[in-house]
């Protein structure tokens, strides 16, 4: 029944501020949209310029204006007291009825019997770690390859395969980024498998560009990849930003 109820109190948390945010724009604050547009402008055009120092001062100033119309909506504050007010009733009800989970674990046959066997865990140092601001790239210089799972904020990600040996199999790379670029380096005798979904920039995959995209989701694949015993598999989200995937 818990399930059903908190089903319904998220539904209404996403209607009520769906409503809000209509309200804020048609009654209380008219200049939102406009606000919104000259900040996603200013990024923008800034990202378009990153070499030069005024592609620099637009997007620094662009990223600052957009946190500031943000945090000044009423829907961003009502936003954070409906996250407030969720986990406040999740952990009510937990304190009410606390989850139990019983392992059913088969005994082995070198076990004695009534004991329990200890599972061995192998820890390893990732790549990429989650990250709010600033720039990430594999290592210059052979590294050992391990899967990708990332989320960042605002900044690059650039990943360089021709310095690592991909297992047989399927390698995964998976990033979210919020601002910024995606750049992933393949050898030529890798097939790739890429999905993208991205708000607003370009993609450039081996030469084909497509640029000025806005909110579209693809997929693309080389030929080769079903067939490959050794392949990556590619899955990137940009809110705003430019994915390149070039052969070295």
């Amino acid at each position: 029944m818990f399930k059903n109820t908190k089903s319904d109190y998220l539904s209404w948390l996403v209607i009520i501020g769906i409503v809000i945010l209509l309200m804020e724009i048609l009654f209380f604050n008219r200049g939102l949209i406009f606000s919104l547009f000259i900040a996603g402008g200013m990024i923008y055009l800034g990202r378009k310029k990153a070499g030069k120092k005024l592609g620099k001062i637009l997007f620094i100033v662009g990223v600052v204006f957009l946190i500031l119309s943000i945090i000044n909506m009423m829907t961003f504050r009502f936003l954070l007291l409906a996250i407030l007010l969720h986990f406040f009733i999740q952990f009510i009800h937990t304190k009410k009825q606390p989850k139990k989970i019983v392992p059913n674990i088969a005994p082995s046959e070198e076990s004695e019997p009534g004991k329990q066997s200890e599972e061995t865990l192998i820890s390893s140092e990732p790549l990429f770690t989650n990250i709010l601001l600033g720039q990430q790239k594999t290592p210059i210089g052979v590294y050992e390859w391990d899967d990708v799972n990332i989320q960042t904020g605002i900044g690059d990600t650039i990943i360089d395969l021709s310095y690592t040996m991909l297992p047989k199999g399927e390698a995964v790379i998976f990033i979210r980024n919020i601002v910024g670029n995606i750049h992933i380096l393949i050898p030529y005798e890798t097939e790739v498998s890429i999905h993208h979904s991205g708000v607003v920039g370009s993609v450039k995959v081996f030469g084909s560009e497509r640029d000025k995209l806005f909110n579209q989701v693809f997929h693309l694949k080389t030929s080769g990849y079903d067939k490959s015993e050794t392949k990556v598999k590619i899955f990137t989200s940009l809110v705003a930003g430019n994915l390149e995937v070039t052969r070295i």
